[in-house]
């Protein structure tokens, strides 16, 4: 393919998947590797390189954004990604001692399962009845935004801080077995089991997204898989998309976001299983 036209098809579909990963919080990572090997026909290790580039650019154009209007909750980000860690350095050690084959079925059905469990909330605006966990109120992790589309400011609590923690070493330790990232995970984690307002669930995740992407981009620099003619329209057209993206957020009702975000779960779930069967 000609380089003047791989670079704009590239950054084309990076702005795209970046817009869509930070209004998300997934990071486009999980759209930017099935767009790079079956669309251009690139390696498989060139495509993870550019994708972890591009979950750094998203997390870099959205979270600071997010910060700013004070819809990410960075108590109970830098809290989570303690058990997001964790599990990455257990994967790590897991990852010689199991199937990957069986690990992608397994997370197939459980992105189903939180696929349908987020349509049956598809018209929720924002979690009602939410008592605080009593570790929630030692640690402060509960909030405040100003809700563009609701026009007011929206309080809130955050409950099931075990199982929310409990979901997010299991995110970590999958990606560290399977190669992917987790953001889908993570934003199903704070919005299911700590019942956070999904816009605060996307905000936080993209906060720390880049932090897990950061740790990895350096390993992948080192072993030579990051092109820099892949990696640099990638990084340019997330880092356009993100910074777009988080700027719609405020004015996107949060049962839209629930809306998209079922198909969203739906393909990643089809995608892991296809993996899984084909071993």
């Amino acid at each position: 393919m000609d380089p003047v036209a791989f670079t704009l098809i590239t950054f084309g579909m990076s702005l795209a998947f970046g817009f869509l990963g930070s209004l998300l919080g997934l990071g486009g990572g999980i759209f930017i590797v099935p767009a790079l090997t079956l669309v251009l026909h690139l390696p498989i290790k060139s495509a993870i390189g550019a994708s972890i580039i591009s979950v750094i650019a998203t997390s870099s154009g959205a979270a600071a954004v997010y910060v700013r209007d004070h819809i990410t909750n960075i108590r109970a980000g830098m809290f989570l990604e303690m058990a997001t860690t964790t599990g990455a350095i257990s994967g790590a050690y897991l990852a010689g001692l199991l199937k990957g084959q069986y690990l992608f079925i397994l997370f197939a059905l459980l992105m189903l399962y939180s696929a349908i469990m987020m349509f049956r909330k598809a018209n929720v605006e924002l979690p009602e009845g939410v008592v605080a966990h009593p570790l929630a109120e030692k640690l402060g992790l509960k909030g405040a935004y100003y809700d563009n589309v609701l026009g007011r400011s929206v309080a809130y609590q955050s409950a099931g801080v075990y199982q929310g923690f409990g979901l997010m070493y299991i995110a970590g330790v999958l990606s560290a077995l399977l190669g992917i990232g987790n953001g889908a995970f993570k934003v199903m984690a704070m919005d299911m089991a700590m019942r956070l307002p999904m816009k605060v669930s996307t905000a936080t995740s993209n906060f720390m997204i880049g932090v897990t992407a950061a740790a990895s981009a350096g390993v992948y620099l080192a072993k030579g898989d990051i092109d820099p003619v892949v990696a640099a329209p990638v990084a340019l057209g997330v880092l356009i998309g993100a910074t777009v993206g988080s700027g719609m957020l405020g004015h996107v009702k949060s049962s839209t976001i629930r809306k998209i975000f079922v198909p969203v779960l739906l393909f990643i779930s089809i995608e892991m299983f296809l993996k899984g069967i084909r071993g």
